[in-house]
């Protein structure tokens, strides 16, 4: 394809793309938990392959963290990102985790209010009351008196939601730092941070421990286990770096609010595929609820100039 509308088409399917592999992330993060390894776990081992593999294609880009100490603020937040979304895709269901996280725009009016003192217009108030207006549909449900988290997996959307709106603040504030560091900082953050929470949560017995060499050298089956979870492990960290990316170049050949409209397919192929496969439950009020999560995200897109950045 060659001409004007090449590019901005090569843009939007790259983004799509990325939207794309997010969107069905979920079902290779459950085919590797019914082999024995927790998402906590699984996370660290992805993106601990590809933070290895940016610091073999862009060795010296840690050195940009001493000049730049806030790329640890990135780690931190993109991290917990990852590990919030991925243990709640994985145990939850679907499409109510998706939607729970799009109500990432909320946060980020409320974070940019708060960090870089953009006060919020009377249109952005009301695309808020909008959004929690969904929100309210989504978590109420006919055995529950208010509408509150139901389980684990509503908190860890929402917390992940939250630290993805983080996520783009930050990148934002650093947006002068060379884009490698920017995604070493991203990829390193999710496997940093997967390791202490899955660290942690092993200790405290909530999830089930890593197996050590010794006893993987020394179990045939747990062998057999490995190489059975081992190539969606390399799969995914390749897939992930593949979509970032993708990421990369549709959003410097797009604006913000295409952008944002364009990633927001994802909701579409989690919906969908979820659905199909039945890991999510299609009902009234989840549809209207998320109708009203979605609304208020693309209305977001279309008044800000942010640049907007999946979970990576």
């Amino acid at each position: 394809m060659s001409g004007p509308l090449a590019r901005p088409t090569l843009a939007v399917l790259a983004l799509s793309f990325n939207a794309l592999v997010w969107g069905l992330s979920w079902w290779p993060l459950r085919q590797l938990d019914a082999h024995g390894l927790h998402p906590l776990w699984t996370t660290a081992c992805v993106f601990s392959l590809a933070a290895l593999a940016l610091l073999v294609v862009f060795p010296t880009s840690w050195r940009h963290f001493k000049p730049h100490p806030q790329l640890g603020w990135l780690m931190v937040a993109s991290g917990l990102t990852n590990v919030g979304f991925n243990w709640a895709v994985t145990t939850g269901d679907v499409m109510r985790v998706v939607l729970l996280f799009y109500l990432m725009p909320t946060w980020a009016l409320l974070l940019a209010w708060w960090l870089l003192q953009e006060r919020p217009t009377r249109g952005a108030l009301a695309r808020l009351g909008l959004a929690l207006l969904g929100v309210v549909w989504v978590l109420k449900t006919p055995d529950s008196p208010w509408p509150l988290p139901q389980d684990v997996s509503d908190m860890l959307a929402l917390l992940s939601g939250f630290c993805f709106a983080l996520t783009n603040i930050w990148l934002l504030r650093l947006q002068h730092t060379p884009e490698s560091a920017r995604m070493v900082a991203m990829f390193g953050g999710g496997a940093v941070m997967a390791v202490v929470c899955a660290a942690l949560a092993t200790a405290a017995g909530v999830i089930p421990a890593m197996p050590s060499l010794a006893t993987w050298l020394s179990d045939s089956n747990l062998m057999q286990q490995t190489s059975a979870w081992a190539p969606w492990v390399l799969g995914l960290s390749a897939a992930f770096l593949v979509s970032n990316f993708a990421l990369q170049y549709g959003a410097a050949r797009l604006s913000a609010h295409t952008t944002a409209m364009v990633m927001m397919s994802e909701v579409v192929f989690a919906s969908v595929s979820s659905v199909a496969l039945g890991a999510s439950t299609l009902t009234w009020r989840v549809s209207l609820g998320g109708g009203m999560i979605v609304l208020a995200a693309l209305l977001a897109s279309q008044s800000h100039t942010d640049t907007h950045t999946d979970p990576v």
